[in-house]
Formats: C-alpha cells, sequence, structure tokens
C-alpha cells in the first residue's frame, strides 16, 4: 500500500474546514470551529439557510452555550466564515470536508463522489452521518480517498461535546488520529470506534435503553415520570457510577444471574451477551471488585504494564461551588465541597457547606485532611483554614475566619506537623501548626491596607510547595490575568534573625514573565518543579515543569507538559503510577503521564458541571 500523503497541520489555520449543510447542527458544529481559530465555508442550496447560518455564528461565537473552549484558552482571533450556494467554492483549498446533508444514502453517495472530484487531493472526507457507516457511501469515490473517509459524527442536541469517530474499512490511522487532534484542540471529546458498527458506540447503548424503557410504558410497569426519577437517582448524582463501573462493582457474575433471568423468559439469545461475558470474564475468574487482583470490565491496577505494583489512589479534590451545579447565585459562599473519588471510580461528597475552598493538602501521619477557604468572597477579609478525617467527619478549625484575608493553595509538612499556605489578597505567605497554634507570616509582598499594592496582581501570592530536605518553600505570585507578569519564587522556611517578612534579602527569583503560574508540586527525587498555569493560550492553561536543582541551567528546562486544560488550578504527582493529576475550573480531573514512552500524554478521568481547584490523593 502505498504511504498516504496528508496535510501539513501548519496550513490548517489557513486552509478553511468545509461544511455541508447549514442546518442546526451543522450551524452549530461551524461555530466550535471559528471559535477555536479554524477558517470555516458552510456551503447549502438555501439562501435563507445560508444566511441563518452566518446570523447564528455571528451572535453565538462567543457565548460559552455552543463555545466549547474555555475563556482562557480561546484563541486571540477567531477563525473567518462564509456560505456558499455552490460545492466549488465551499471545498476548493478545504483540509477536511464534513458533511451534514439530509439522510438519504442515495445523496450522500453522489456527495461523496462530487467531493472526491472537486476538493483537494489530500483533504479528508468526515460524514456527520448517525444511520449509515460510511463504507456504505463509497461507490464513487477513488481507492486512494477511501483512506482519508471516516464518520465524524457529532451528537444532538448540538450542545453535547462528545463526537464519535469511525473508519470506513480503510481509513488510514494517521487520518483518524489527526482529525481527533484538531477536535480535541477545539474543546471537543472525541471517541474512536475501534471497528465499523451501525449506530457507533453511544446510539446503539442510547437504542437499547429507549427500546427498554417503551417496553416498561407498554406493559403498563411504570410511568415517564418514575423512569426520570429513577435515572436522575442512579445515574445524575455527584456519586453515580458510569455502566461498566457499575457492573464491575456489583459482580460480574452477579450481572450473568441477572442476564440469565432475561435470557430464559424472553427466549433472548445469550451468546452475545452473557456467554461472552462467561468466555471473558468469569471463566478466568475476573468479576471486578470482588476480584481485586484479576479485576474485571477493568483491568487490575496489578495489570498496568508500567508498574507491577501500581496502585489506583483515591482523589480528594476541591469543587469551590462556582460551576453550573450552583443553581442560585446568592448561594455561591455556601455551595463549595470536598469531594471523593475512589478507585472504582464512585464519586461523593466528603463535606459540603464551605465557602470557596481552594487548598487541599492530606496528612498521612494524623489522618486527616486540611484545606483554605476563601471566604464569602474575595474582597472580603473573612479566609479560614480547616481540617476534617479522611471520612469528612470531626471537622476542626485551624485557622478561624478573618485570621488570614484570602488563603489559596495550601501544602503539609507532614513530619513537622505544620501547613504551609499563600493568601493571595493578603500578599503573603503563611505557616501554622496543625493545631492552629504558632501562626507566623513568612514572606509578605505588600500591604493589604494599603488599596494600590492589594490591587496589584504582581503582589499576589498563589501557589504554594516545599523542598523538606533543603528547607526551603516555593510560591507563585501570578500577575494580572493574561497578562505574562507571573513569577515564581522560593525561600528559606526560616526568616533570618536580621530580616523580616516584609523585607526578607533571601527571597530567589526562579522564573519570571509566566502566563499566570497558580499552584506548585516539587519532587524532591528528581528536584523538578511541576505547575499549573490558566493564563493566555498557548503556553496558558497548561501543566509545566523544570529542572530546579544546581547541575543545569534552570532557564533552559522549562517544559509544557500538557496543554488545552479549562483554567487549570490544582495539581498533584501519582509517583507510583508516573503521573500527576491536574484539576480545573471547567470541572475536570486529568492524568497527565510522566512516563518517558508516553510523556505528556493527557487523559480526562472525569468531567461535570462542578468547578475544581485543590486535590489531593491517598492509596
Amino acid at each position: 500500500m502505498p504511504f498516504l500523503v496528508l496535510s501539513d497541520p501548519q496550513t490548517h489555520s489557513s486552509r478553511p474546514i468545509a461544511l455541508l449543510g447549514a442546518g442546526v447542527l451543522g450551524r452549530r458544529i461551524a461555530t466550535v470551529f471559528v471559535a477555536a481559530g479554524h477558517n470555516v465555508t458552510i456551503r447549502d442550496p438555501s439562501e435563507q439557510a445560508r444566511a441563518d447560518a452566518i446570523k447564528y455564528i455571528d451572535e453565538n461565537k462567543h457565548s460559552p452555550a455552543v463555545n466549547t473552549l474555555p475563556r482562557t484558552t480561546r484563541p486571540s482571533k477567531l477563525g473567518a466564515y462564509t456560505a456558499h450556494a455552490d460545492i466549488d467554492s465551499a471545498v476548493k483549498d478545504a483540509w477536511l470536508v464534513i458533511e451534514a446533508v439530509p439522510e438519504r444514502l442515495s445523496i450522500k453517495i453522489d456527495t461523496m463522489g462530487e467531493l472526491d472530484q472537486k476538493a483537494p487531493k489530500d483533504c479528508i472526507f468526515g460524514s456527520n452521518s448517525s444511520s449509515f457507516r460510511s463504507s456504505l457511501m463509497l461507490d464513487k469515490v477513488s481507492e486512494d480517498r477511501k483512506r482519508r473517509i471516516l464518520n465524524v459524527h457529532f451528537t444532538m442536541p448540538p450542545t453535547i461535546n462528545t463526537i464519535e469517530l469511525m473508519t470506513d474499512g480503510f481509513t488510514d490511522g494517521d487520518v483518524i488520529t489527526r482529525v481527533k487532534d484538531m477536535l480535541q484542540g477545539c474543546g471537543m471529546i472525541p471517541v474512536v470506534a475501534r471497528r465499523e458498527s451501525t449506530g457507533f458506540i453511544f446510539n446503539r447503548l442510547w437504542a437499547a435503553i429507549k427500546r427498554e424503557i417503551l417496553f416498561i410504558l407498554a406493559e403498563d410497569v411504570s410511568t415517564p415520570e418514575e423512569i426520570d426519577t429513577l435515572w436522575r437517582n442512579m445515574f445524575q448524582l455527584p456519586q453515580s457510577q458510569p455502566p461498566c463501573r457499575m457492573m464491575d462493582q456489583i459482580g460480574l457474575d452477579t450481572v450473568a444471574f441477572i442476564e440469565d433471568n432475561y435470557v430464559q423468559e424472553r427466549g433472548l439469545d445469550p451468546e452475545m451477551t452473557v456467554n461472552w461475558l462467561r468466555r471473558n470474564y468469569l471463566d478466568a475468574g475476573k468479576l471486578g471488585k470482588k476480584t481485586p487482583q484479576k479485576g474485571g470490565l477493568y483491568p487490575a491496577a496489578s495489570d498496568a504494564p508500567s508498574a507491577a505494583s501500581a496502585r489506583e489512589p483515591t482523589l480528594l479534590y476541591l469543587d469551590v461551588g462556582l460551576g453550573s451545579n450552583l443553581k442560585d447565585l446568592s448561594q455561591v459562599a455556601t455551595n463549595g465541597k470536598i469531594m471523593r473519588r475512589d478507585a472504582t471510580g464512585s464519586v461523593s461528597a466528603l463535606v459540603k457547606g464551605l465557602p470557596l475552598p481552594d487548598g487541599l493538602d492530606v496528612s498521612d501521619s494524623t489522618g486527616r485532611l486540611f484545606w483554605t477557604n476563601m471566604g464569602n468572597g474575595v474582597s472580603t477579609h473573612d479566609g479560614s483554614v480547616q481540617s476534617c478525617k479522611l471520612d469528612g467527619t470531626d471537622i476542626q478549625t485551624v485557622i478561624p475566619s478573618g485570621g488570614v484575608h484570602t488563603p489559596k493553595q495550601l501544602v503539609l509538612d507532614d513530619a513537622a506537623k505544620k501547613v504551609y499556605f499563600c493568601d493571595r489578597e493578603g500578599m503573603s505567605v503563611h505557616r501554622v501548626s496543625y493545631d492552629g497554634s504558632n501562626h507566623e507570616v513568612l514572606i509578605k509582598r505588600g500591604n493589604p491596607k494599603v488599596e494600590k499594592e492589594k490591587a496589584d496582581q504582581t503582589r499576589w501570592c498563589v501557589g504554594i510547595t516545599l523542598d523538606t530536605k533543603a528547607r526551603q518553600v516555593y510560591w507563585t505570585q501570578k500577575g494580572f490575568s493574561k497578562s505574562g507578569k507571573g513569577r515564581i519564587f522560593r525561600a528559606p522556611f526560616d526568616i533570618p534573625t536580621s530580616l523580616s517578612a516584609e523585607h526578607r534579602e533571601d527571597i530567589e527569583t526562579i522564573f519570571e514573565k509566566l502566563p499566570e503560574p497558580i499552584d506548585l508540586e516539587f519532587d524532591e527525587t528528581t528536584q523538578m518543579l511541576y505547575w499549573t498555569d490558566r493564563g493566555e493560550h498557548p503556553i496558558g492553561c497548561t501543566l509545566n515543569r523544570a529542572y530546579v536543582g544546581k547541575e543545569v541551567q534552570r532557564s533552559k528546562e522549562k517544559k509544557i507538559l500538557a496543554r488545552h486544560f479549562h483554567e487549570p488550578i490544582g495539581l498533584k504527582i501519582d509517583p507510583r503510577n508516573k503521573r500527576v493529576f491536574v484539576a480545573d475550573l471547567g470541572g475536570s480531573l486529568y492524568t497527565v503521564s510522566l512516563d518517558d514512552a508516553e510523556l505528556g500524554k493527557k487523559e480526562e478521568v472525569l468531567r461535570d458541571a462542578g468547578s475544581y481547584t485543590g486535590i489531593a490523593l491517598t492509596y
């Protein structure tokens, strides 16, 4: 098979993406691409549809309702967009064409054939069809073009961000990767079907759900209202588990037993259900959570090739309370939560009703969580520090409300039983004992009583971490939003006797001119400093690291490990699994690989309606 020549990714910012069809979904797809900086051409024979599509993009390209990129990761320049009546003008220089023409196979076959004649030779064709596999549309295209065609199925309603990609049976792997990477860069969530399947992945799942609901209604077993109530309470709560995780939790042997009853009662064919389950899992002793060493639908942690002793940690993270799960803005100061996600993926709230929690860490020696609360608002001087047991009970106050201004990120020196944290509007770095005694201000970068200094965000202290061996504290001063004036500093734990917190001559500037650095983490083994940055795209909204030891030049060691977060805040290294966890305000938790073979590989492990700040791990 000859080598497949693809378009140069560097030209994608100038070459357009063409959309055939200006209907409800087509115009929304166009808006996503325009918002991410891609030029777009739309083709529709209807003059009214073309006008409506342009109007829709005009009105919605900045709207978060359809613009899937978070504010801080949007490009400085939006893509250009035009609408055309003829197909020639729309596709003449396109690197990607997505058809959203009516769901008639004959029309789609003719459309693919026409595109093959009129689009550039290196152009990729995507079909948005939800009914037809793209392999059914190849009658009039060349053999080489078959390798550039795939299904690119956007979901209805159009505000859902998942997209399913599927081969036409000939699609080159690099083509799928190219389209997947582009969609991820637009803030979408692409999922690739491993082989051709009528209905793709979700539509098959949804078809089964719809079918069973109709059976229930037809048999007069329940009502629509009762069905929806059960669904909400089973699948739409913070602690709800997705279906495969739930089957592992229940036990695959129990799943098979239940399915056997349906098979017998309804006369179903068990070959592709319980028989498949027994052959591939039960006969091998893989029952899910009942067999932790063997796993189930999800593999056991010990099966991971990178580390035989790897163990999935429990995630503890803060929901600051500003996400779309806040229904009443007047309750923002009591909507914060400490969340827990265990190794099975089950999510629950440990503590509720917190006033804008921001920084979090775990004391292994005491079995307690410590966290900061910014207070009722960032302009009010009512911050606090609290702690509780790992199960959320026995909440204690370390620093009472008003003891600090706006405490942000927090880190523990567990051996010394000390809490270190930054006070943003207080422009300072603090240390306090676990029991609340010995509260000290170690570094003071301004006077909060002087309004000019308090308003100077280059003085605001935010992220913090420790090098306990060298007895040094690192912290960030983020600067104004997107200003490129963020800095990272370090200084010894203790103030020299001849100096004061306001006048320390032992502070070292590690990095400067950063977009907007937030949280920090230090790896004493590798002498690597990690930090999140929520500043301007493309070097903001990133996870970064740098070597800060003595052997090499620090200025040559800065590296962006991963990009396109939704305003990242907290991070935590998971050394057992060679990765970093990152939490962002967009409601997602991610892992970023530190393994040399997959360095920087980013995976989303959770996404919901929350808004996340601090994060910590327990094993």
